[in-house]
């Protein structure tokens, strides 16, 4: 594997570490509902991470090895990639271009407890899917992770963009790479159900919307069937003002601040909405793809939220002392991975595999590799930090080594089909 070199500050940083311990199914759920109850859910404050085993974030289960469970070690070998050797990076994303100045979160890299997390082998991973397809349905976040394949995939061979064939819309895209015959797409769906304005200032960054719990969004369903593999997300979107409907009736709302409406947490909707996912996934005659879903990909503001000043300046991953973890975060995980597990048995009557790309515990302890102010877009103010995406070349990039570890392990794989 041919690394692009970078300087690196020299120092002697203790790494953090996440305790090994195996969990049945059974005693991890047990957990996730127990700590719920042991905090105090008017607060917001974050939990102290002594009190939480954070292992138990990792629940997909390998024979062989758990790859979610482990630390973040010190790598200076160099990157796969660079802002100069991959000009596939959004500006949202390229935080050197725009004067990060720092590099230490670039020398670090996920290291398994029990085992060896191979590195990404971009020739290896287009023959595996070759012939085939794969799309990233949800957010912007999703998106982070295509463009981070995109940019290590770039080593072996550049994809041509034949999105123009299907849309006009900038968030829907689709590369192919002609010598393997293989198609990587992006499906945009923040909610992946039914959505619509409600402000009637029109749409902003925290303006109100109408979610449809029990309607699909068909922008990625009537697609789907297309596809070999399948990597679904979703995630910040569901903390904005929300009114939610089910059966075409209005049932509740989260933040809607208004007289007579129910006020829903937010992993209500966000519960429904995978519900609604994976219901739809195993309703499809057609589909015949593997499934992964991406869990939560934590934000890490400080000093303020969002929109009030806050920031993630680090450039270090945090200690197991420094970390704390917010009760929203384990809202979100528990809710995804409850629902991931019910779709999984329904699909073994299918024959239909549900995975988890379980990248939450990881990335709990990567402040650092956020864009902060060193990342730009048009649609974006830019006094405002990004804390919610991931710099490219960064942590991002092992969510792609995960998900080649578990394409090597797929023991058979969806049928081939040509898109162009």
């Amino acid at each position: 594997m041919k690394f692009h070199a970078i300087v690196l500050p020299s120092g002697k940083n203790t790494s953090p570490n996440i305790p090994k311990q195996v969990f049945q199914v059974a005693a991890t759920l047990l957990l996730l509902t127990v700590i719920p109850l042991l905090l105090n859910r008017t607060s917001h404050s974050p939990l102290p991470f002594s009190k939480i085993n954070i292992h138990n974030l990792s629940i997909e289960f390998d024979k062989t090895c758990d790859i979610f469970s482990g630390k973040w070690v010190p790598f200076p070998k160099g990157l796969y990639y660079t802002n100069t050797t991959c000009n596939l990076i959004i500006d949202q994303q390229n935080c050197m271009k725009f004067g990060r100045p720092d590099t230490e979160f670039l020398k670090w890299r996920w290291k398994p407890e029990e085992c060896e997390l191979p590195l990404f082998d971009g020739f290896q991973f287009l023959e595996l899917v070759r012939g085939k397809s794969l799309a990233f349905v949800g957010d912007s976040v999703g998106r982070n992770q295509m463009q981070s394949l995109l940019c290590l995939l770039a080593s072996v061979v550049y994809p041509e963009d034949i999105s123009y064939r299907y849309t006009s819309d900038t968030n829907f895209k689709r590369w192919f790479y002609a010598d393997y015959s293989f198609t990587l797409a992006t499906l945009w769906s923040p909610f992946l159900v039914k959505a619509s304005d409600a402000d009637p200032s029109g749409h902003s960054y925290n303006s109100i919307m109408n979610l449809y719990l029990d309607k699909v969004d068909e922008a990625w369903a009537l697609e789907i069937s297309k596809f070999d593999y399948v990597i679904i997300s979703a995630g910040q979107w569901f903390f904005r003002p929300l009114m939610l409907y089910e059966k075409g009736q209005l049932v509740g709302c989260h933040k809607c601040q208004q007289k007579n409406i129910t006020d829903l947490t937010h992993s209500y909707g966000y519960r429904k909405a995978f519900r609604t996912a994976f219901r739809t996934l195993l309703s499809l005659r057609d589909y015949k793809g593997v499934t992964f879903l991406r869990t939560f990909s934590p934000a890490h503001f400080e000093n303020g939220e969002w929109n009030k000043g806050g920031s993630c300046a680090r450039t270090r991953p945090f200690t197991m002392e420094e970390l704390k973890v917010d009760q929203y975060i384990l809202d979100m995980y528990s809710t995804q991975v409850e629902e991931q597990r019910a779709a999984a048995e329904e699909g073994r009557k299918r024959g239909l595999q549900f995975r988890l790309l379980n990248v939450t515990g990881a990335m709990l302890l990567r402040p650092d590799g956020h864009p902060n102010h060193y990342g730009h877009s048009r649609h974006r103010n830019l006094n405002m930090a990004d804390c919610v995406h991931w710099c490219l070349p960064g942590p991002i990039d092992t969510w792609n080594e995960f998900l080649l570890y578990m394409l090597k392990g797929e023991g058979q794989m969806a049928p081939g089909r040509k898109l162009q």
